[in-house]
């Protein structure tokens, strides 16, 4: 039987809350509470959530504080909430490591679309039998990324990405040494309809980088600059 989803619910309105709270029930799905970002970090920190549900504006730490120092320590998928015109807001929170994020007013069916559409991407799959399906799986030197239990696993070892950093070197990896601009990994890794500051490619490579290189030189130095452009995938020799 199929592991109940656990879902942070963080915003200091209790009526938000309690509304997200009634419409993710309905979903079978597991929730906890925080009011403020001081009670979201540890309550993130000390549980396994599947998804935490991060409003931007909060008491003491905001959403984007929040999300940075949880990035420092899990890779729990993460989507904020953020009110219309906070445009800027939304490219630091995707800077930061946020995987998503929805526009306050919002509709809670949208929450629940949301919700699922990153669980059934997330890198903290831990229930796939994959062993009975076909594997869809890529394989390099070093490094393989079974994308049915979105995983990846450098030199032996697994390297916990968030579900936007999965998906970054996966669409990379499929297309080895082509060479994608910035403007196109936008376009493809962050769909919901953003076109926001190019940094944010930048920030999510570099802290690819850093992940994989704790775990394999060789692996991060596939992800190459290509200057003036982008980015590409290099699968390095034997």
């Amino acid at each position: 039987m199929e592991q109940e989803a656990k879902v942070l619910v963080v915003d200091d309105e209790e009526r938000i809350r309690r509304l997200i709270r009634m419409y993710l029930e309905k979903e079978d799905y597991v929730i906890d509470e925080a009011e403020d970002g001081e009670e979201a970090l540890q309550k993130a920190i000390q549980n396994d959530y599947d998804v935490i549900l991060l409003d931007l504006m909060l008491p003491g730490k905001d959403g984007i504080e929040v999300c940075k120092e949880l990035r420092e320590k899990k890779a729990t998928p993460v989507i904020m909430l953020t009110a219309k015109g906070e445009e800027a807001n939304r490219v630091q929170g995707f800077e930061v490591g946020t995987d998503d994020y929805i526009v306050k007013p919002f509709s809670p069916r949208e929450v629940v679309l949301r919700v699922k559409a990153l669980l059934r991407r997330s890198s903290s799959t831990k229930f796939l039998e994959t062993e009975t399906s076909a594997r869809n799986v890529l394989v390099f030197p070093h490094m393989t990324i079974d994308n049915d239990a979105h995983r990846v696993t450098a030199d032996g070892k697994e390297v916990a990405l968030t579900p936007k950093e999965y998906e970054l070197l996966h669409y990379m990896a499929q297309s080895p040494d082509k060479v994608f601009d910035r403007e196109q990994l936008l376009k493809e890794v962050w769909q919901y309809e953003f076109f926001g500051d190019l940094r944010t490619v930048d920030t999510h490579v570099k802290r690819l980088r850093e992940k994989l290189s704790k775990v394999s030189a060789e692996v991060a130095g596939m992800i190459v600059t290509v200057w003036g452009i982008g980015y590409k995938f290099e699968v390095a020799g034997d």
